[in-house]
C-alpha cells in the first residue's frame, strides 16, 4: 500500500477551517436560519469540509445541533453545473420515501445572504471511507460495506419517478445521447489542450449508443465516498452528493459504481491490481449478480461501452476540475491531482470504447 492510500483518509475526512475564497458571511446566515430552519439557535461555529472539489461544502454547529451547509461556488460556472436546487429536491423527495438521505431543512434561492444559493440539512454522524480498499478493517467488514452499498443502489433504482414526485426531475428518454452530448459540451468548455483519446471518444460514443431501459432517478456519482457509513455496522446512514442526479438509465449508474475495479489499487478509489479474495471485496461479477438480484434485472451484457462512455464522462468531470483551477475557483486542494487524471482516464475509456468494437 502506497503513502497515498495510507494518507487518504485523513487527508480527504473531516473539516479545517474555511477557506478564504469560500468565506461566509456569518451573520447574514445566522439570521436566515433562524427564520428558515426549525428549532434553530445559535452560537454558530463554521467549518469546511476536506473533501469533494465541486459544491462548498460547511459544517454549521450549534450547542444543541449540527447541520451541513451545501452552496454553488461563486463565480462563473458552467451552465447547469453545481445545482443545489436539484439537490435538495432530490434528497426531500426519497427521505419521505425512508430512502437514506440525509433530512432536507431549507433551501436558500437569495444570492444575497452568503453570495450564491445554498441549501441547508441535517449532519449525518458516521464514517465517509476514502480509500476503496477500506485499509484497517477486516475481510468480511469490507464485504459488508460493498454489499450494502450495492444493495443501496438496487433500491434508488427501485422507485418509480412518478410514484415519488420526481416525475419531471428529468427529461424522458435519450438519456445516453443527451448525457454524451452534455460532457462533451463541458469538455470543451473546460479544454485546457488537445487530447487525442477525448477526440476519438466523442467520435466513436454517440454513433454506438445502447438501447434505453427505463427511468430511475440516478444518482450519477454514486461511489463509496458519497456514502455515510454507520460507525459501528456496514449500514449505509446516508448518500451524499446529488449535484450529478436526474432521471435517466440505471446502468449508467450502476456501471459508473463498477469504474472503482478498473482504477488501480495504487490510488485511492481504485482497486485494479489488488488481492480482492484476500481483502473480502466482492468481484465484478459478483457485484453485477447482487445488483441484478437486488435490482430485479437482467444483468448488463453491453460493459465494455458502459465503461467506456463513465470513463468518458469521468473524464470530462475532471477536465471541469481542471478549467476551475485555471479559472481560480475549484474548492479543493486536490483539485490539481484531479485535473490531472484527464488523460490516463480517457486512455482508459478508449480502451474499453475498441472493446466495445470502435
Amino acid at each position: 500500500m502506497t503513502d497515498i492510500d495510507q494518507d487518504a483518509q485523513a487527508a480527504f475526512a473531516g473539516t479545517r477551517e474555511v477557506d478564504p475564497r469560500y468565506a461566509l458571511d456569518q451573520p447574514k446566515l445566522e439570521a436566515w436560519l433562524t427564520d428558515h430552519v426549525a428549532g434553530y439557535a445559535g452560537p454558530l461555529t463554521i467549518r469546511q469540509f476536506k473533501g469533494g472539489q465541486s459544491n462548498p461544502t460547511y459544517e454549521l454547529t450549534t450547542p444543541t445541533a449540527a447541520y451541513v451547509l451545501r452552496r454553488k461556488p461563486p463565480g462563473q460556472l458552467l451552465a447547469s453545473a453545481h445545482a443545489v436546487d436539484r439537490e435538495f429536491r432530490v434528497i426531500s423527495a426519497l427521505g419521505a420515501q425512508g430512502f437514506p438521505v440525509a433530512r432536507a431543512y431549507a433551501l436558500c434561492e437569495d444570492e444575497g445572504v452568503i453570495g450564491s444559493m445554498f441549501y441547508v440539512m441535517e449532519k449525518v454522524e458516521g464514517r465517509v471511507l476514502w480509500d476503496l480498499k477500506l485499509p484497517g478493517l477486516e475481510p468480511a467488514e469490507r464485504r459488508a460495506i460493498y454489499e450494502a452499498q450495492t444493495d443501496t443502489l438496487a433500491q434508488l433504482h427501485a422507485y418509480d419517478p412518478e410514484s415519488i414526485g420526481l416525475r419531471d426531475y428529468g427529461r424522458p428518454g435519450n438519456y445516453f445521447a443527451r448525457q454524451v452530448g452534455r460532457w462533451t459540451k463541458q469538455y470543451h468548455a473546460s479544454e485546457t489542450h488537445k487530447i487525442p483519446d477525448m477526440d476519438r471518444l466523442i467520435a466513436f460514443l454517440p454513433d454506438s449508443l445502447p438501447p434505453e431501459g427505463p427511468a430511475r432517478v440516478v444518482h450519477g456519482d454514486f461511489r463509496l465516498d458519497n456514502l455515510m457509513i454507520d460507525n459501528d455496522s456496514p449500514r449505509v446512514k446516508a448518500v451524499l452528493d446529488w449535484e450529478l442526479s436526474t432521471l435517466g438509465d440505471p446502468m449508467a449508474d450502476f456501471s459508473y459504481l463498477l469504474i472503482g475495479w478498473v482504477l488501480p489499487a495504487s490510488q485511492k478509489n481504485g482497486v485494479n491490481g489488488a488481492d480482492l479474495k484476500a481483502l473480502g471485496i466482492p468481484s465484478v461479477e459478483e457485484t453485477v449478480a447482487r445488483y441484478a438480484e437486488k435490482a430485479g434485472v437482467a444483468p448488463p451484457t453491453n460493459l465494455d461501452w458502459l465503461m467506456a462512455y463513465n470513463l468518458f464522462r469521468l473524464a470530462a468531470i475532471c477536465q471541469g476540475i481542471g478549467g476551475r483551477v485555471r479559472d481560480g475557483t475549484a474548492a479543493s486542494a486536490h483539485a490539481v491531482a484531479m485535473a490531472a487524471q484527464v488523460e490516463p482516464l480517457s486512455a482508459a475509456a478508449w480502451d474499453f470504447a475498441k472493446k466495445a468494437g470502435a
